[in-house]
């Protein structure tokens, strides 16, 4: 282990730089709007003059370069921040488009099979399509194609979740939007961010994309808010999305943030390091697999946009016991023995650690993936790097009482 550490050293320099530069970003947004204690103290009830709550999303505001965002702990999750996105602005005979292939698992149900599906964009008229990736980069001249006059929004997954492909740069995001803005000005492309904050030093609304969302018990959260998701981009966008998240009429002025307002700014403000922590936990898994032969994906030295490390096993055991041993290494639930299970909107069982002190936070180190060939473990999260290699060290000790890997 100590050598993968000493061999990635030049990696967590230059990671080290790019959280310094993304932590100056929110230090002058947190200088800039005076944020003091009493900004913390938050609200009940309807949640009117909530003056932290206003104050923490005009500093995502700054931070993501947006126009205006939406912070709220009302959003329970990153599928319910894109579906917030998409439920708001696709209306009947409006056409959805996602360039980067078929999207989460999670997003079945909110796209629909069939009329229904209560609450879908099926329901409501909205057509789906989708144009895959090829050869690991956006298929411009298919995007191009498929790209008509009832096309609203296209749609862009930055995190690769449970599919083979990479995930995709802030500068290939960039490139695509501008052929796509080209060609077709009025076309809205949102950015599904979740797995993507602070990975690199800009954001995907400074490459062009007109929205964004995410979670914050994922990146921006900083391994520390416990609730919440965010989007942020064009102001008549995100009213649109407040009308939708409370009522017309009201939007962003109601929803109380409760007792939550600290974590959320603290959070916040150690998102950039705790990213890189995370993201160097996963350059060390890359390597240490990548020795053993093994297929990891992205590999150590490539470019990274996410927290996201995947690993393919051999076969359903191996997927597993490596699973299982995440588990076994986290510091809540670790006497739980995971098991693969149906999860509502996914097409497979499951097999999912997650021994974290926020129930289902993905910046803390997780493990999981659906039980089908060829037996692929997303790996995601750390709020340290001694977290990761400890979790590492359990997982590849088990590996090899039991047969599965040679050292």
């Amino acid at each position: 282990m100590q050598q993968a550490e000493d061999a990635l050293q030049p990696y967590f320099k230059e990671n080290k730089n790019i959280a310094y530069k993304n932590f100056k970003k929110v230090m002058s947004a947190f200088t800039e709007y005076s944020v003091t204690e009493s900004d913390f103290s938050g609200t009940t009830g309807y949640g009117y003059d909530d003056v932290g709550r206003d104050k923490l999303e005009e500093i995502y505001r700054d931070v993501f370069k947006a126009e205006d965002a939406l912070v709220r702990t009302q959003i329970i999750s990153g599928t319910h921040a894109i579906s917030l996105v998409l439920l708001s602005i696709l209306k009947h005979n409006d056409e959805l488009l996602y360039i980067t292939g078929q999207p989460y698992d999670t997003l079945e149900k909110v796209i629909g099979n069939t009329k229904e599906d209560v609450g879908s964009l099926k329901e409501m008229g909205v057509t789906f399509k989708t144009v895959d990736l090829k050869e690991d980069a956006f298929d411009t001249e298919g995007i191009l194609k498929s790209i008509n006059e009832r096309t609203k929004i296209v749609g862009i997954q930055r995190s690769r979740g449970y599919s083979s492909r990479k995930s995709m740069t802030v500068d290939e995001i960039e490139q695509v939007i501008k052929i796509i803005k080209a060609e077709y000005p009025e076309v809205i492309v949102f950015v599904d961010n979740c797995y993507g904050e602070f990975a690199e030093t800009r954001e995907p609304l400074e490459a062009g994309a007109d929205i964004i969302a995410g979670s914050l018990i994922k990146n921006p959260g900083g391994g520390i808010a416990k609730m919440g998701g965010y989007v942020a981009g064009r102001a008549d966008l995100i009213q649109r999305v407040s009308y939708r998240l409370t009522v017309p009429g009201v939007g962003k002025e109601m929803g109380a943030s409760l007792n939550a307002l600290t974590d959320m700014y603290q959070g916040f403000f150690m998102a950039p390091h705790t990213v890189m922590e995370s993201i160097n936990g996963a350059l060390l898994m890359s390597y240490v697999f990548e020795k053993l032969n093994m297929d990891p994906s992205p590999k150590y030295t490539d470019k990274r946009t996410d927290l996201i490390q995947s690993v393919s096993f051999n076969n359903e055991e191996e997927m597993i016991t490596f699973t299982q041993m995440i588990q076994k290494a986290s510091p809540v639930n670790a006497r739980f023995m995971p098991i693969p299970d149906l999860i509502p909107g996914y097409q497979n069982p499951v097999i999912m650690a997650a021994g974290t002190f926020v129930q289902g936070a993905s910046l803390e180190l997780s493990a999981d993936g659906p039980v089908r060939a060829p037996y692929t473990v997303y790996a995601q999260g750390g709020l340290h790097i001694e977290h990761v290699k400890y979790a590492l060290e359990m997982s590849l000790t088990e590996l090899l009482e039991k047969n599965m890997i040679e050292l």
